[in-house]
């Protein structure tokens, strides 16, 4: 099993979009191969809005297999030229 922290900041006022299209990826990976659970976090502090996607695979390579995907490079795309304040970062937690 491994974790996967996915940060995302949003530029302000697009939090909703950014939560509504977060709710669509949610409910495409409930049926991901090698997908566990995913939760959305919000930093209400820091002055700006700040997400963090907690998301639990079965391995790492079932993770790369799902951000290589054209589902995921659409939703990124869209996200990265619509909603977000900058390039996301993504940081693994290993359970072994």
């Amino acid at each position: 099993m491994v974790t996967i922290g996915m940060n995302y900041y949003v530029l302000e006022g697009k939090e909703q979009v950014f939560e509504s299209a977060c709710a669509k990826v949610l409910e495409a990976l409930r049926d991901g191969e090698g997908h566990d659970e995913s939760k959305v976090f919000r930093n209400i502090e820091d002055g700006g809005p700040e997400y963090l996607i907690v998301s639990r695979w079965q391995d790492e390579a079932a993770f790369r297999t799902f951000i290589a995907s054209d589902a995921f490079r659409k939703v990124t795309s869209w996200g990265a030229d619509n909603i977000l304040s900058g390039p996301p970062s993504h940081t693994t937690y290993r359970t072994d």
